[in-house]
């Protein structure tokens, strides 16, 4: 399975996507911050970065631009509760693979991420 960097501001989000992930055999990092993920993703190697958009400090898609010159091979989902963040993330399709709205459901959150690592057929789930 998957080692899966999960970086979010809300704790809750952290913990929902960490539980429903685990379902999958994942490997899960947890991190509450854009900094906190840079420098595990400096630190080691993910197939998977599923990052919230609007955080504090280093947001969402500014570490997905640095995440991804650090590993152009690892997988990159956005997730964000605001419509003008998804917008404003469309225009990065080169470098990230989803974007994911909030509020998301376990099995939608399990989708996109099988989805994501090719795990499964875009029409199953």
């Amino acid at each position: 399975m998957a080692r899966v960097l999960v970086a979010d501001d809300e704790a809750s989000v952290r913990t929902v996507v960490l539980r429903a992930l685990q379902l999958d055999g994942h490997e899960i990092i947890p991190v509450a911050d854009g900094a906190g993920a840079l420098e595990a993703l400096e630190g080691a190697q993910f197939d998977l970065l599923l990052t919230d958009i609007v955080m504090p400090g280093l947001d969402g898609i500014a570490l997905a631009l640095k995440a991804a010159k650090l590993d152009p091979e690892m997988k990159i989902i956005l997730m964000t509760g605001y419509a003008d963040e998804q917008r404003r993330a469309h225009n990065l399709e080169a470098l990230v693979n989803q974007v994911l709205a909030k509020p998301f459901t376990v099995a939608e959150i399990r989708r996109v991420v099988s989805q994501t690592l090719g795990n499964v057929p875009n029409d199953s789930l």
